[in-house]
């Protein structure tokens, strides 16, 4: 499959939804199904990450979306919101395509680095950003941004399964 990426659409969010909801299936298999079932950001959430142009879609060789990555910026890093590929682009480097692109923006805009929460323990989660050359940071390197997104995933339950915050480096433009 080939791929390309590029900003989201305005008509697109829907489609975002439905990534969303394809790549949830596979935590059933690792017995977290408030995760595999939990809903898709809403329309407006996935609209107003677009209108601010940190909403990008790998888009297939129709130029339909077959993943996407949202990003908002925090403490002079690019926190990675959400990274979804369908599984129908698994696989292929479309994940890691929209991360490139994503520290390409990040440098743009002189951050320093990407960032990101995720599972520690689900192969396509932390394993999978660690081989992308993601690490995680020492409990001092952890920055207020990313201290607060932390709590508010403790709110929402997501600490009821081991939980990292990770950083890549992204360098200057």
């Amino acid at each position: 499959m080939r791929t390309h990426i590029r900003p989201a659409a305005f008509d697109e969010s829907s489609a975002l939804q439905d990534i969303e909801r394809a790549t949830g299936a596979p935590f059933h298999a690792l017995g977290m199904p408030e995760i595999a079932d939990d809903e898709p950001p809403a329309l407006d959430t996935l609209d107003h990450y677009r209108r601010a142009g940190r909403c990008w879609v790998a888009a297939d060789e129709r130029d339909r979306p077959a993943a996407y990555l949202i990003a908002e910026p925090v403490d002079d890093a690019f926190p990675l919101e959400q990274v979804s590929v369908h599984p129908r682009a698994a696989r292929r480097g479309v994940g890691r395509s929209l991360i490139a692109h994503a520290a390409e923006q990040a440098r743009a805009q002189g951050l320093s680095a990407l960032t990101l929460t995720t599972f520690a323990d689900v192969p396509w989660n932390a394993p999978y950003y660690a081989r992308l050359g993601f690490r995680t940071p020492t409990e001092a390197e952890l920055t207020p941004g990313l201290r607060r997104i932390r709590a508010q995933e403790n709110e929402h339950g997501l600490d009821r399964w081991p939980r990292v915050c990770m950083a890549a480096i992204v360098g200057q433009p």
